[in-house]
């Protein structure tokens, strides 16, 4: 059984030209830093979500290996985070399955203890 994390931000207005160019070089930088490349990363949807008013929408899907769940999590939250903050005028919301994931303005996305070194390090780094 697999876990994903969903990822969505609407708004009755679409991406200007500005924005959708924000996001593209915001999704290259958090790509070109994403520490396993046998996993799956940040991923947008074509077109939206699919909602009318969806203007960014997409899902990761959570590695099997238990040492690397949490280091992706941890990325792609901070991915979403920094989306986040170039659409602050959008509805976001941000789940893992059925599992809202919390906002907090000054840190972002975060599940908790998900900041924790120790946590975060895979077996064997510690």
């Amino acid at each position: 059984m697999s876990v994903s994390l969903y990822y969505t931000a609407s708004r009755a207005t679409p991406l200007t030209d500005a924005e959708a160019a924000t996001v593209a070089r915001t999704v290259a930088a958090r790509e070109s830093s994403f520490p396993y490349r046998d996993e799956e990363s940040l991923y947008l949807y074509e077109n939206g979500g699919g909602e009318p008013n969806d203007i960014l929408a997409g899902s990761t899907k959570m590695p099997f290996h238990p040492g690397r769940a949490l280091p992706v999590i941890a990325h792609v939250l901070g991915s979403v985070t920094e989306l986040r903050r170039t659409l602050p005028d959008a509805e976001w919301r941000v789940h893992m399955d059925d599992l809202d994931v919390p906002w907090d303005e000054y840190g972002g996305y975060a599940l908790p203890g998900m900041r924790d070194a120790d946590l975060a390090a895979e077996p064997g780094e510690l």
